[in-house]
């Protein structure tokens, strides 16, 4: 509807502008949002203020000759002028109606992109290969994971890629200790983190070691049969422990989808002779970096892009180069999202901007680093273990799904320890998922287990009950939502804001694929539960006066739940039937 509107408002302006009333050549970004106050209709925009001052008029002046040039659109039905010059548009309840019937019959609930379909990168996820996930993996994986589903539902092609750190100095050390104490059977490897420190204590305790590590580094990126060997085998165990996280998560990743630093080790020194082609690299203490115009310290002083070490070696911006032009030019995608921590957000506009210079990319081709904030504890501060460790991913998955147990067993003690289990895996992932998605991708937020456990408020327990409240409804007809005849009649106010609320679910994806902020689809599907209860209080359905607005309301009911269902599920959800 908001795309609607927009259109309408551009023909005015259009129009205003050939009659000589606006100066030609204006393109406003026509802003249209929703009101809260329905007496003043359901959108609204200030676009007669904004252009009051060019058009040299008053703004409520402007907004009366803007509704006179407003097309006639059947999902209007009227316009008017609001406090200083806002243009409040009202519903067609009718139009409404008939969209939401479309809704009903289509499997897409009527969503359908604005805009060509594209071939999608999403960078996602990324873990180090010489650790166990650990939560700071979190927000990466999960982020990226919701926008990567929501991209597919509205038709694009999405490519994931986990730019897994699987190369560098770390892995020499690795090596050299593998070599040390030989590793019979995987189990030995199953500890990650304790391999991990064994090897880095050994790496800070002797030179001798720490200088055999760093010849193993050099042998391994100059291809040595052993040292490739004993890599591939811990990366197979390191990528097993990540899988198993993915797979508990409900995440679409896979090992297909791996596509890490080393992939493309063999590019790193093409990419360092195409920047020198170009005129790009400059020496700077013995390494090579590309300096640009729009990159400056404090102090006014250029900032580098190292690409290349004094002694030889490669760093993070020249495997990111390299895989600018693979994702550009071998993928032939139109649009690269990454979903990195924003303290990496110079490092990227500063990749993107020497892939562009390098002509290592289209013009076209869209690179956004999508950067989130941290995930912290009670105390503000970066989320750790009481004695101040890294925490492991999968532990705290396992205290999710515990303390989900305890709390739907207390509220449920009939139920059989299967759907009991069940039913805790979805409240207790789906809660520390939704706790993550449903805050705003750039800001840092507090880990709360109580919180997020809630059954009120915003989180994953009210709306995945708000889901099942709406199947109760329809298991006690003993229908599916598809079964329902009738029409939908949109009569009581609740009806209507209902019916309003889920017209709004093709534009709020359109906002999440275009932002990669899937907070905003958290907001909605609270909003849309809320619509929900106040219409399933006020309009009686089973008890209904007739069977037409019987029919209706169901109608209206089978949407919110298929709606619920598949906002719920565009974030990675798992729905229950009852719970």
């Amino acid at each position: 509807m908001k795309d609607t509107i927009r259109q309408l408002i551009q023909q005015a302006l259009t129009r205003l502008a050939s009659e000589g009333v606006l100066p030609e050549g204006l393109s406003p970004a026509i802003q249209v949002e929703n009101t809260k106050d329905k007496s003043h209709g359901d959108f609204a925009s200030n676009i007669a203020m904004m252009l009051a001052k060019p058009a040299g008029m008053k703004p409520r002046d402007l907004a009366e000759k803007l509704i006179a040039a407003l097309p006639q659109d059947e999902q209007v039905a009227k316009v008017e002028i609001a406090g200083p010059g806002f243009l409040n548009f009202f519903q067609n309840t009718q139009a409404l109606a008939q969209r939401l019937e479309a809704a009903l019959a289509d499997a897409q609930l009527g969503v359908r992109k604005n805009g060509p379909q594209q071939r999608v990168v999403i960078d996602l996820s990324a873990p180090n290969l010489a650790k166990e996930m650990h939560v700071g993996h979190l927000r990466s994986t999960i982020i990226g994971d919701g926008v990567a589903r929501v991209l597919e539902f509205l038709g694009d092609t999405v490519i994931r890629q986990n730019h897994v750190g699987d190369w560098g100095t770390q892995f020499g050390m690795l090596l050299a200790y593998m070599q040390e104490q030989p590793v019979g059977s995987d189990a030995e490897l199953s500890d990650l983190e304790s391999f991990y420190r064994a090897a880095k204590k050994r790496f800070d305790e002797s030179s001798e070691f720490a200088d055999r590590a760093r010849e193993l580094v050099v042998k391994l990126q100059a291809g040595d049969p052993d040292c490739l060997k004993l890599w591939t085998r811990f990366n197979d165990i390191s990528l097993s422990h990540c899988q198993a996280v993915y797979d508990r998560l409900g995440v679409k990743l896979t090992m297909a989808d791996v596509k890490g630093e080393s992939a493309y080790n063999d590019d790193l020194a093409n990419v360092i002779t195409d920047l020198r082609a170009k005129g790009l690299l400059t020496e700077s203490d013995g390494a090579l970096c590309v300096f640009m115009d729009e990159f400056k310290n404090a102090e006014g002083n250029p900032l580098p892009l190292i690409v290349q070490k004094a002694g030889g070696g490669y760093l993070y911006a020249t495997t990111d180069l390299a895989a600018t032009r693979y994702r550009a030019n071998v993928l032939k995608a139109d649009r690269a999202l990454y979903f990195v921590d924003q303290r990496q957000a110079l490092h990227f506009q500063m990749v993107f901007a020497a892939a562009r210079l390098a002509g290592f990319v289209p013009p076209s081709f869209e690179m956004e680093h999508m950067g989130f904030g941290t995930m912290n504890g009670a105390d503000g501060k970066p989320f750790k273990t009481r004695d101040g460790g890294t925490v492991k991913l999968i532990d705290l998955l396992d205290e999710a799904e515990q303390r989900a147990y305890d709390l739907v067993k207390g509220k449920n003690p009939d139920l059989d320890e299967a759907e009991l289990r069940q039913i805790a895996r979805a409240v207790g992932i789906g809660a520390v998922k939704y706790a993550d998605l449903s805050k705003h991708r750039t800001s840092d937020y507090s880990f709360n287990f109580e919180l997020m456990l809630s059954f009120e408020g915003n989180t994953a327990p009210y709306l995945l009950y708000a889901y099942t409240r709406v199947a109760s409804v329809f298991r006690k007809l003993g229908k599916d939502f598809s079964e329902i005849d009738g029409q939908i009649i949109l009569a009581a106010e609740q009806e209507q804001a209902l019916a309003a609320k889920l017209a709004q679910f093709a534009d709020t994806l359109g906002n999440v694929a275009e932002k990669g902020v899937p907070h905003i689809l958290c907001a909605y599907l609270y909003d849309l539960a809320g619509l929900f209860s106040s219409f399933y209080e006020n309009c009686p359905i089973l008890a209904a006066e007739d069977q037409a607005t019987q029919q209706s309301r169901l109608r209206l009911a089978a949407l919110t739940g298929r709606t619920l269902k598949q906002g719920l599920e565009l974030l990675g959800l798992q729905t229950l039937e009852r719970m």
